[in-house]
């Protein structure tokens, strides 16, 4: 008798607890008229505070870039030994949640990102973008371009001297992955003489459209990412009366943007062998490819 195909990982239990204390929490505060009850999600966004003190060899300040739209970014300074004849690259971190939830301190993403600064080793750029619904689409494509903006032009304090700005790579997971993309296509036509993006890491980047694809039906089971909570976020981002066949969300679907003349880096596309989007990952690098770009899948 044949096994049915699984459709979730085997993971650690600190992970699956994660997993569904977060999940839990985005079901509880996510509300039917497409609202979100911040306070309530706020219990369980546990936050972390920069630290000036190195922890586990990283340093973390937050730059403030917009006060008026709470537009910040977190730097993550990894320690080097000669720092004068040492350049390290600088990654533009966009965290995921859907466009929806978290933030770019919220304890996770802080974990994540410092350990991405010492490991790799490089200058982390984490970026804290306005949320939807308050703030659909485009704001949070406008507000990763304004920090880009805010580097190109200004010289920041805190800004290491080994940060190498000609090595700058757009990175995210998730609506992170997603909008790594649409910035990246208005920053290259805008031609930025200090921040030269040199890649693209898109990691189980959301796209979608109107199609169920096969690994949607297939993986509905799997944790956190399902049909109806992804559809509720496209709702909560999309303009009023789009579908999700919006080029925002299909990239290179009916609607999307021909980027084949577009100066776009290399990118490499990271997707999750349980992740339900991963036929509409898939298709975002096909359409890379399609387009003349280089691009990796893996």
């Amino acid at each position: 008798m044949s096994q049915k195909p699984r459709t979730s990982p085997d993971l650690p239990w600190k992970i699956r607890l994660f997993y569904s204390t977060f999940t839990f929490a985005v079901d509880i505060t996510r509300r039917s008229n497409i609202t979100v009850n911040r306070r309530l999600f706020n219990l369980v966004d546990l936050k972390s505070l920069p630290s000036k003190k190195p922890i586990n060899g990283v340093t973390t300040t937050d730059i403030t870039v917009d006060p008026s739209r709470n537009l910040w970014f977190r730097l993550y300074t990894p320690k080097i030994t000669d720092s004068d004849s040492t350049k390290l690259p600088v990654i533009v971190y966009f965290h995921g949640g859907g466009f929806v939830f978290l933030a770019a301190n919220s304890k996770p993403y802080d974990d994540y990102c410092k350990t991405l600064a010492k490991e790799l080793p490089a200058v982390i750029i984490s970026v804290n973008y306005r949320l939807a619904p308050e703030h659909r689409y485009p704001s949070q494509y406008e507000d990763g371009f304004d920090v880009l903006k805010f580097i190109e032009t200004n010289s920041i304090e805190s800004f290491p001297s080994y940060a190498d700005l000609n090595r700058c790579f757009i990175a995210g997971d998730s609506a992170g992955g997603n909008l790594a993309h649409h910035l990246v296509v208005e920053a290259v036509k805008s031609n930025l003489n200090k921040v030269r993006i040199i890649g693209v890491l898109a990691v189980q980047p959301y796209f979608g459209g109107e199609e169920r694809t096969e690994s949607e039906i297939r993986l509905e089971g799997a944790p956190l990412v399902s049909m109806e909570r992804t559809d509720w976020m496209w709702k909560a981002f999309l303009p009023e009366e789009s579908d999700r066949d919006h080029p925002a969300a299909n990239v290179f679907g009916p609607n999307g943007e021909d980027i084949s003349s577009v100066n776009f880096p290399a990118t490499i596309v990271f997707v999750g062998g349980f992740d339900p989007l991963q036929d509409w990952q898939k298709r975002y690098y096909e359409g890379l490819k399609k387009s003349g770009k280089e691009a990796l899948f893996g």
